[in-house]
């Protein structure tokens, strides 16, 4: 499925749309440049499983975990991982494989841990069509 949007409010319904379609053991692979929009579509995907908190990348901390959703979000950012171990130590398999949803921002720099069913999300711009158009691809999930 490829949807084009034209704002951060249309990106964020976007994910919203799908944080409320999210099950359990579902994981989103989220990938695009810097400044697509990754975050804006993640604060809407929490917003969609009922997360009233603020939602923001976690860059430094790797791991950011939600619970006062319908779903327990894990929110990875794994852009400043030095090495697929480093998520050993986070812990990553009790969250891709656990009672929550995960989204996976830069997933493409993990990819020999990834479960082998993901959901993949890429976000792109294209200057040419205006500073706020995006298109986004989803990938394994219908709707």
């Amino acid at each position: 499925m490829i949807i084009e949007t034209n704002s951060a409010e249309e990106t964020w319904a976007l994910g919203k749309r799908l944080g409320e379609q999210a099950a359990v053991g579902e994981v989103y692979c989220l990938d695009g440049d810097l400044g697509t929009g990754k975050t804006v579509f993640t604060q809407g995907f929490a917003a969609g499983l009922g997360i009233e908190g603020p939602v923001n990348s976690p860059t430094f901390t790797i791991l950011q975990q939600y619970d006062d959703g319908r779903l327990p979000l894990y929110h990875f950012d794994v852009y400043r991982i030095g090495d697929v171990e480093e998520m050993d130590e986070i812990g990553y398999e009790e969250c891709f494989y656990g009672d929550g949803v995960c989204l996976v921002e830069w997933s493409s720099l993990i990819q020999e841990i990834l479960p082998r069913q993901v959901i993949r999300v890429v976000i792109e711009k294209d200057l040419e069509k205006g500073f706020d158009y995006r298109r986004i691809t989803v990938e394994g999930k219908e709707g």
